[in-house]
């Protein structure tokens, strides 16, 4: 199923990993100053950092939020980086830039208020129907009476039904010949290990369910899903099968015709310029005075390519918002006032990693025979030196992620935390046990005598992630390791870990899991973003295969004691085999212009920045 979570202003926060740095002057300051020791930079940092909260603000979403009711007007200035490739649902799914921007068109079946801890009905309400007896679980919804498909240019109003999901589910996912992304979805293991099927069935043109052949913990998280307006994608299939379903919305469609049952009409697209938004005026979601949100009138989208255009744009006033950089947060933080404020979040609760590429594809390269030992991996995790990476990176702005499961994740336990952490010495242990000694150069070589060397992929135009890579490869020069950094293109990082498979090791970033079964595409073998090697027929190791295992039974295992034994041993064994090497949790901060009422404005970690609510000060 395409599971659908539709944060605010989801497709254009284009900084992955907002982080901070410490005040210019601390290091690079003109004036002659005695040379400081490593306690009084630790001290500079730490006060450097109090600085940056106290002179911002902090207002986290909570369960008391009062929401003001506010005038429709105004247009909202952003920034994407790139052209996206298709209108087209379908197609879209492969291209994040594409789906990002379908989905702001789009609505989620329900929703997950991180506050109260659960789930809240969207587009549909639900009942959950479990049968113990013959072991299944159903899950019956109902749309909305409210949600229309609508389109900016025509007054047509086409009421949202059933078959905007189970159609495609069972048409266009569920169909081998359209290699949709969400197929694998359709699939659960069963208790005798066979595979079983998870149904969609249309009950009306308001009601459907969906029938999991087993009984699940969590079924709302896999239930998830946006629609797709079956009356246009059905005919097309109808009259040409798989090609006439690709064909829809290709790029030259002209974006008024595309309807929207979301916040936002896709109205004007202008290739490497521009996109346009018009807000629905028939999106469900109203305020207390009956008025669809958002208030913003139009939302333009300038298409820049180059991240580093962002901070020169807003502080011409030219963007609404701006997320600083490590570069740049000391300026944004300094010169706020009339122009704009700006909001810190409690600290992240994700963090990039780190991982290598496992892929027998690759089999004949040495680094393959050094990144499927795990004493290797855990020895690249015991030269992760987190606390420069913090100082330097994030400039102390930021604390090591140790654990797998983040903090607000159900069966966090903080008693697990990863064994392997930086120690050089135990490394050259770790390394010698797997036959690799430095020689009288200092080059460390492996039982055959080449030389460790390997590529570090990570994205382009991070000066976070150029600090991390350049740490990286100093402490493992230490122990004769040569890293060579390469920058790449995120769409040529995505195509290699999904399509190529032509790179050694990477850095990425992929959220956090704050449900145990989150990442079913990413943690047992058979995902297609099971990074170090995806879409194994058979798990390839036996640690694998006992992690397939206890996934699945953590999915369908209901008693909360027998399943904390089984996600600590999930999370335990991730840790020790290291096939990921998780780095920073940090803080971020978030410029929004005061031309804007921001009584409705909030951010916090779990949230993000809510702007939905934002109205023009009269």
């Amino acid at each position: 199923m395409r599971k659908s979570k539709l944060p605010d202003n989801s497709f254009y926060k284009k900084t992955m990993l907002p982080a901070v740095m410490l005040a210019s002057c601390v290091f690079f300051s003109c004036t002659k100053v005695p040379e400081m020791t490593l306690e009084e930079i630790d001290a500079a940092i730490s006060k450097s950092s109090d600085d940056f909260f106290t002179a911002t603000v902090s207002k986290p979403w909570t369960e008391n939020t009062n929401i003001r009711p506010g005038t429709v007007g105004g247009i909202w200035y952003d920034t994407i980086m790139g052209d996206p490739k298709t209108f087209n649902q379908l197609i879209g799914e492969r291209d994040g830039q594409s789906s990002g921007i379908i989905e702001m068109t789009q609505d989620s079946l329900i929703d997950y208020d991180f506050v109260k801890g659960e789930w809240v009905p969207r587009l549909a309400s639900f009942q959950l129907e479990p049968d113990e007896e013959k072991d299944i679980l159903t899950v019956h919804f109902t749309i909305r009476d409210d949600v229309f498909w609508t389109y900016s240019n025509k007054d047509e109003k086409i009421p949202l039904t059933s078959d905007d999901f189970v159609w495609w589910y069972n048409e266009i996912e569920g169909d081998p010949q359209f290699q949709s992304s969400g197929y694998g979805s359709h699939f659960m293991a069963m208790a005798d290990g066979s595979t079983g099927v998870i149904e969609m069935v249309k009950v009306d043109d308001k009601k459907f369910d969906i029938i999991f052949p087993r009984i699940i913990a969590d079924p709302l998280l896999f239930s998830n899903c946006a629609p797709a307006p079956s009356f246009v994608y059905r005919p097309a299939k109808e009259a040409k099968g798989a090609d006439g379903v690709k064909e829809l919305f290709s790029i030259d469609t002209d974006p008024r015709n595309i309807p929207s049952c979301g916040k936002w009409y896709i109205t004007e697209y202008t290739p490497s310029q521009r996109l346009v938004f018009t807000r629905n005026p028939n999106y469900w979601e109203k305020d207390s005075n009956g008025i669809s949100i958002p208030y913003k009138e139009q939302f333009v989208a300038q298409i820049i390519g180059d991240g580093n255009t962002d901070f020169l744009l807003f502080k011409q006033g030219k963007l609404e918002t701006y997320v600083p950089t490590p570069e740049n947060v000391d300026d944004v933080i300094s010169n706020q006032g009339n122009s704009y404020t700006v909001y810190n979040s409690e600290g992240g609760i994700g963090a990039p990693l780190w991982t290598f590429n496992q892929n027998p594809v690759n089999k004949n390269e040495p680094f393959y025979e050094w990144f499927s030992k795990k004493e290797f991996r855990q020895a690249m995790s015991c030269l992760l030196n987190r606390e420069r990476i913090i100082n330097q990176a994030y400039r102390g702005l930021g604390e090591s992620k140790l654990d797998f499961f983040p903090k607000g994740n159900p069966f966090y336990n903080p008693e697990i935390i990863l064994k392997y952490q930086f120690d050089i010495e135990k490394a050259k242990s770790l390394l010698a046990s797997i036959g690799m000694k430095q020689d009288g150069d200092g080059i460390l070589r492996d039982e055959k005598g080449r030389a460790v060397e390997y590529d570090l992929a990570i994205v382009s135009g991070s000066p976070v992630f150029s600090d991390i890579a350049q740490i990286i490869t100093d402490e493992c020069k230490k122990v004769g390791i040569t890293v060579n950094v390469r920058q790449t293109d995120f769409q040529k990082l995505v195509e290699m870990l999904t399509a190529t498979y032509d790179w050694q090791s990477l850095i990425i970033s992929l959220g956090a899991n704050l449900f145990p079964s989150q990442g079913s595409n990413v943690w047992p073998s058979n995902g297609n973003l099971h990074m170090w090697h995806p879409l194994q027929e058979t798990p390839a190791t036996e640690w694998e295969a006992r992690v397939d295992y206890l996934y699945n039974e953590g999915k369908v295992t209901l008693d909360t004691e027998k399943a904390f034994a089984i996600w600590n041993e999930y999370q335990s064994l991730i840790l020790e085999e290291c096939p990921v090497i998780y780095l920073i949790r940090n803080r971020s901060f978030f410029a929004i212009r005061n031309k804007w009422n921001l009584s409705n404005f909030y951010y916090d970690s779990l949230n993000g920045a809510k702007t939905d609510f934002l109205y023009l000060e009269q």
